[in-house]
């Protein structure tokens, strides 16, 4: 029983991580109605990112979230700019070509510096007991600094002007314009915020987990599964996509091995759209 109780503790920590990655994801679809398929080479990009930033600088892994979250916004606006600004308007085809080639690009580079050699960051933090299990320190951090962002998200998309302009975009991009908002403005910081989180998702994953460069298609799949699951362009179905999916991976993988997952995250995935494609929270 108590190895149950330590793997609920673990999904929660862990589904707050990857909610984050999904937040990133479910915000450029919702403003701007694009599947972004460079979403896991930006995962990878704040994965390396961090292991650079405790390699080559030598601070914490938690020390470097503040300026891969600010390099991930100003990439996603630069990547909105060269891959999406001339084809928003075209078919879907052509903005999911355009992404996933410049997911190609990324991953090819990132293949070039770094190879496909896995890699790890040792935080060095320990665990705390609880009862008779442990939860290591690690994940009790990632999952405070997960809910920590949702938090903060929700607060700019709400309370802050330039969040509501977001907003209104994402609901009318045409009203919002003729009421004076600059569209390709919100529309490319939209897309920096939303790389911006992919980026501080793969960092706080890679605290936890060894990666290498071709990881964070892994991590896209899981963001995928979860938008689907929580709800297309819903916030908050993605927070509890996330969490569905991280309380999944750890309470099954106490009874099969874990290179299972990915068949059942697909399975899940056809699931959903099969039976209730607009998610659980997901707007008609």
């Amino acid at each position: 029983m108590l190895v149950y109780v330590n793997a609920v503790i673990s999904g929660v920590l862990i589904g707050l991580a990857y909610a984050i990655a999904a937040l990133g994801l479910n915000l450029i679809w919702g403003v701007m109605k694009v599947i972004n398929l460079s979403h896991g080479a930006f995962i990878a990009f704040g994965m390396f990112a961090a292991y650079m930033s405790v390699k080559l600088l030598g601070i914490s892994v938690y020390t470097s979230l503040i300026p891969i979250f600010i390099a991930g916004l100003i990439l996603g606006i630069v990547a909105f700019f060269v891959s999406l600004y001339r084809v928003l308007n075209a078919p879907e085809l052509t903005t999911l070509l355009s992404t996933y080639s410049l997911s190609l690009i990324l991953i090819g580079l990132g293949t070039f510096f770094f190879t496909t050699n896995p890699r790890a960051i040792d935080t060095h933090l320990g665990s705390i007991a609880l009862g008779h299990f442990n939860i290591s320190y690690a994940r009790i951090i990632v999952g405070l600094i997960s809910l920590m962002l949702a938090l903060a998200l929700y607060l700019f998309l709400f309370k802050t002007s330039l969040g509501k302009a977001i907003r209104a975009v994402s609901q009318n991009p045409t009203a919002a314009k003729l009421y004076g908002i600059n569209t390709t403005l919100v529309l490319s910081i939209s897309f920096g915020i939303g790389v911006a989180f992919a980026s501080i998702s793969g960092a706080l994953i890679a605290s936890l987990f060894p990666f290498t460069i071709l990881s964070g298609g892994v991590y896209e799949l899981k963001s995928f599964v979860i938008c689907v699951l929580g709800g297309l362009g819903s916030p908050a179905g993605a927070i509890l996509g996330g969490l569905i999916l991280g309380l999944l991976e750890n309470i099954l993988s106490l009874k099969m091995p874990v290179d299972y997952m990915p068949f059942i995250e697909f399975s899940i995935l056809v699931i959903i759209l099969l039976i209730k494609p607009n998610g659980i929270l997901g707007r008609r």
